[in-house]
């Protein structure tokens, strides 16, 4: 028995897997400071839920990269109840990128 083997055109790997990359990436950071922040103050994801406002099981999934359901605003704000303060900057990007026509 012999195997068919097909060639692939590659088009599927320069599909963007998201549909905005950047502002995905934006909320893995901004997770990944929420976790920061609940672990260096021993928060359980009960207590941390109660001090955002949302239900245990939705902090998990968040914690898990679910976190679609989520703005980055809202995100922004789960870490001003954790106690960071928001500070932005601009700073240099590591990839060039033309300026729209």
């Amino acid at each position: 028995m012999s195997t068919k083997i097909t060639r692939s055109s590659g088009k599927r790997l320069c599909r963007p897997r998201f549909k905005n990359p950047d502002e995905h990436a934006l909320k893995a950071e901004l997770v990944r400071q929420i976790a920061g922040v609940m672990k260096g103050q021993d928060l359980t994801q009960t207590a941390a839920a109660r001090r955002l406002g949302i239900d245990q099981p939705d902090v998990s999934k968040m914690l898990r990269g679910h976190f679609r359901q989520f703005s980055v605003e809202r995100l922004m704000r789960f870490l001003v109840a954790l106690g960071r303060t928001w500070k932005s900057s601009f700073v240099p990007c590591l990839r060039t990128r033309r300026p729209p026509s």
